[in-house]
């Protein structure tokens, strides 16, 4: 067995067909495939960062099995949502997020 991960053509017998889902991310509509997380749909319309650090350095999916937290954002009105850990689901609006401290500085998380 092939450790490699191979994309199975259009109209392969015996597999689905993809189904496109659309996304508004910040406003903008992305169109990515069902059953896909947030983070990789996302990442598949080439936004690799959707939140900055207090540094100023942008963060986006790090560890991508939910448990960095750098790819939080705001699902449907729903706060720190992790991308990496939520399939995208047609219709989803999507909200990039600043967390502040309580001091009014950005908080890490």
């Amino acid at each position: 067995m092939s450790p490699r991960l191979f994309r199975t053509p259009a109209g392969t017998p015996g597999q689905p067909p993809e189904r496109p889902v659309r996304i508004t991310v910040d406003g903008e509509p992305v169109t990515g495939i069902a059953g896909r997380s947030i983070a990789g749909v996302l990442l598949a319309a080439g936004r690799t960062s959707w939140r900055t650090a207090r540094s100023g350095a942008p963060r986006g999916v790090f560890c991508g099995i939910g448990v960095c937290f750098d790819c939080v954002l705001t699902v449907n009105g729903v706060p720190d949502v992790r991308a990496c850990r939520r399939r995208a689901a047609d219709g989803d609006v999507v909200r990039t997020q600043t967390r502040t401290a309580p001091d009014g500085g950005e908080d890490e998380a």
